[in-house]
């Protein structure tokens, strides 16, 4: 029998049950939480976090992670790599790495020009290591957790505007337990990295953007300008800053995060890549007036 024709058959009833997007989620899920977790504690828990090899072990988590996720992809959904392609890499996540650099670059500025930060002094490397591989982990296993799993799959059921505040929601709610946090603090990175790079990945329908955003994001505040990344302790950068002033203006024990500035810098570069997104007609509906699953 030819492939052609095995393909074209009617999918069986384990088969239809396996491909539902809720059933995927939590398989996928699951397989990247508990894949990413063990191999974290091979190759970094044991790893001092003050030299190179530290930062390797974190590229061969993250790149372990992406196999284990293509092989779902292939093997669970039977679907081809189409959302982390090498052919985009040298392209999309470059811009990604840009954007979330320039955005916080920006947000920090405003915050400095309206006092609430300024420059102790230059440090040199400092913690560059610990920093590159937090900034290379939560980008790819919070983006194809967050992204690649949950708001593609809840959008197949629910359509994109469900499945965008949801998983914003979700992002949010999963910081509440970090140092520092507090119920606006949720809400900021609800609003800033939600939309942000939900947008991102509606934007391309990819995850190369979305995993540059995100890991230059983190670098830029914890390496460049050593601010507290979503609460953790403050690292020893390439500057030296102090913050200084109300909480809205400079985010308070958890960073720079829970500024409003941040909030509004963000949220508004999210926003316009949406409006990016809706305008080339990349607004899905939910399965139910589709009348199927979303691809």
């Amino acid at each position: 029998m030819m492939m052609d024709d095995v393909q074209a058959r009617t999918p069986g009833v384990l088969r239809r049950i396996i491909a539902f997007p809720l059933t995927l989620l939590i398989i996928e899920f699951l397989a990247i939480g508990i894949g990413a977790s063990l191999i974290s504690a091979l190759l970094l828990d044991a790893v001092p976090r003050d030299g190179p090899v530290h930062f390797l072990g974190a590229l061969l988590t993250a790149v372990l992670t992406i196999l284990i996720y293509l092989g779902c992809r292939r093997w669970i959904e039977w679907r081809a790599n189409d959302e982390l392609p090498a052919v985009t890499l040298l392209h999309e996540l470059p811009l990604g790495l840009l954007i979330g650099a320039a955005l916080f670059t920006l947000a920090t500025g405003i915050v400095a020009v309206l006092g609430g930060l300024r420059v102790e002094r230059f440090n040199g490397i400092g913690a560059i290591w610990a920093m590159l591989a937090l900034a290379v982990t939560s980008g790819v296993i919070e983006e194809i957790l967050f992204r690649g799993i949950l708001l593609r799959h809840l959008e197949a059921m629910l359509g994109t505007w469900a499945a965008l505040l949801i998983t914003s929601v979700l992002f949010g709610a999963a910081h509440l337990s970090n140092d520092g946090a507090s119920l606006f603090a949720a809400f900021a990175i609800a609003m800033e990295a939600g939309i942000l790079l939900g947008a991102a990945y509606l934007w391309t329908r990819r995850l190369w953007a979305p995993i540059g955003i995100h890991a230059a994001w983190n670098f830029t505040q914890g390496w460049v300008f050593s601010v507290p990344v979503s609460g953790s302790n403050t690292t020893n950068g390439l500057l030296i800053t102090v913050r200084e002033g109300p909480d809205w203006l400079t985010g308070g024990a958890f960073g720079l995060e829970a500024s409003v500035v941040a909030l509004v810098v963000a949220t508004g570069a999210g926003l316009f890549l949406l409006a990016r997104v809706v305008k080339h007609g990349g607004i899905r509906p939910p399965m139910w007036k589709a009348g199927k699953i979303n691809p």
